[in-house]
């Protein structure tokens, strides 16, 4: 499947990208074994594939088991409370942003800038936009993960 996925943009200019986006949204990471995979198709080393792969947040190297919630921590979040969420994901919920998913049901992860600015806190859950996150919020996308884990 994955070699499918690839051969269909090898022949792009600046191929890399859309089959790295392709793999994303097919398997919801970039398995190491797709490595020598791209490099062959495209005729670079492996150590570019994994520095494209290594170098962009959005592409991880292994499956999430549970939810993803970018939460963005630029300016305009920052004016609006964004690192006071940070803050209670730790203290209430035991959730640490960027750190490994301990089994909370819900990864979170950093972003700067969502584009979002006029609803600031803003967040991606999962690919889908929400605008003027708050604690309830939060405190009820992090019950709902953990609903779905169990």
């Amino acid at each position: 499947m994955a070699q499918t996925l690839i051969d269909r943009k090898r022949t792009l200019p600046g191929a890399t990208l859309p089959i790295l986006h392709d793999l994303l949204e097919q398997f919801g990471y970039i398995d190491d074994a797709a490595i020598p995979l791209i490099a062959d198709a495209l005729n670079i080393s492996r150590a570019e594939a994994l520095g494209v792969v290594s170098f962009y947040h959005d592409f991880r190297r292994s499956p999430v088991d549970g939810r993803v919630l970018k939460l963005c921590r630029a300016e305009s979040c920052q004016a609006m409370g964004c690192e006071d969420l940070v803050s209670h994901l730790a203290v209430r919920h035991g959730v640490t942003v960027d750190g490994l998913d301990e089994g909370s049901g819900i990864r979170v992860e950093s972003v700067y800038c969502l584009g979002n600015c006029a609803l600031s806190p803003a967040a991606l859950l999962d690919g889908e936009p929400i605008g003027r996150l708050d604690r309830d919020r939060l405190d009820a996308l992090v019950a709902g993960a953990q609903r779905k884990m169990q």
